[in-house]
């Protein structure tokens, strides 16, 4: 609930869902006071994958659970795991080279809850598109 602003603030709390999408050195300041809820999603986690064909930035959403998303592997299908690093916010880079195989990701969250999206991405996949995969526990 909003905190120490009467003005702006309505009594009762409400549910937010926030998602870090801001590139580093940018920031907003709320005042309020909180409690962690295990996030609610519906489908699969969404993996929209961006970049270049040199590498491939992945934004990881709809995660739920714990919601913030610890690390963050790829599997091309002629590959075999490799660790992403965050770029920014949830953006995921991968340096490989991984055009022409289908795509798996494999995420872990705060809590170590760790799920698989097998072949999430055919091998058709491009750019600027947003891919859904059923998750497995790993």
């Amino acid at each position: 609930m909003c905190a120490n602003d009467p003005q702006w603030c309505l009594p009762g709390s409400i549910v937010v869902t926030a998602t870090n999408f801001c590139p580093p050195n940018h920031m907003f300041v709320v005042l309020y006071a909180y409690y962690r809820v295990r996030c609610r999603r519906r489908g699969g986690i969404r993996f929209t994958v961006n970049g270049h064909s040199y590498f491939n930035l992945v934004l990881v959403t709809n995660v739920g659970g714990a919601g913030d998303v610890h690390s963050v592997a790829i599997k091309g299908s002629r590959t075999g795991w490799q660790q992403m690093s965050r770029n920014w916010g949830q953006n995921w880079q991968s340096n490989s080279y991984l055009n022409g195989q289908s795509l798996s990701f494999l995420v872990t969250t705060s809590d170590g809850r760790a799920l698989a999206s097998y072949n999430v991405a055919p091998p058709s996949w491009s750019f600027g598109q947003t891919y859904t995969g059923r998750q497995f526990r790993y």
